[in-house]
């Protein structure tokens, strides 16, 4: 369990709403976040992100100058912000929307209403993200593992990659699609892989059917993360030899439980 707790987070609230504002900060209150700024806007959060990073931001979706997509996506093309925790709150249900938080490696997407016991569950996982358990493994050292990531998406490379090395992971290989991934499976041995499902060129589905049938590393553990929800697609992945899928997003809790399954 994190060192950190609840009430030494430094929270920033986007939110226009005073009403919604309250609200949350009752719940942050309750819950013994202590430390709390509010903005109303995406260009003063992003000022006050500046100016003083906080550990988590907790956004609107629909903000009066832009999205909360919009704010999370100019965050991770900024390098001092790279790394913040974000959660969004939000009814809101469209593709177009939440596809580009999941892949921007967000800590949760609470829906509104929202309930106590859920923002809860987020503060943790912030709190886990920040300051992770480390690794237990019976066979392996951490630092001696060899991971491949593979992703089309340098946020989401880097966000994998930067969960990975909080669980005390230092040798770590990218791939951009999976004919890259292939490429350097056939040069190097790797303890884990890592890949996304939608990419170019080769997909995560044709990724593990290469290396479950054709290449010298037919036994590596290979962790699937996807935003699909077509059960068709689903049960494709799942036949192609995968050890586990992810959901996006998904928690380090979640990714070292995973690790320490397989390996």
């Amino acid at each position: 369990m994190s060192l950190l707790s609840i009430k030494q987070l430094e929270v920033l609230l986007v939110e226009p709403s005073g009403t919604q504002h309250r609200i949350i900060e009752d719940y942050l209150h309750q819950l013994g976040a202590e430390q709390l700024r509010w903005t109303d806007t995406g260009r003063k959060a992003l000022a006050q992100m500046r100016a003083h990073p906080p550990d988590l931001v907790i956004s609107a979706m629909h903000l009066p100058d832009m999205t909360g997509t919009e704010l999370v996506q100019q965050m991770r093309s900024d390098d001092t912000l790279l790394d913040t925790a974000f959660m969004l709150i939000s009814s809101e249900t469209a593709i177009r929307y939440l596809e580009p938080l999941r892949q921007a490696g967000v800590i949760a997407i609470l829906p509104k209403p929202f309930s106590l016991e859920q923002l809860s569950k987020s503060l943790l996982a912030t709190l886990d993200y920040l300051q992770p358990d480390p690794l237990q493994l019976k066979q392996f050292n951490p630092d001696e593992l060899r991971v491949l990531i593979v992703d089309d998406s340098f946020t989401s490379r880097h966000i994998v990659r930067q969960m990975l090395e909080r669980l005390g992971i230092e040798h770590i290989d990218e791939a951009e699609n999976g004919q890259q991934a292939v490429e350097l499976i056939e040069k190097a041995y790797f303890d884990l892989i890592v890949t996304d499902y939608n990419m170019p060129e080769m997909d995560g589905e044709q990724l593990s059917q290469f290396i479950r049938n054709q290449s010298t590393q037919q036994s590596v553990p290979v962790l699937m993360v996807t935003s699909e929800t077509d059960r068709n697609r689903l049960a494709g992945i799942a036949r192609s030899g995968v050890s586990a899928m992810f959901d996006k997003p998904f928690t380090i809790d979640t990714l070292r439980a995973t690790i320490e399954r397989v390996l």
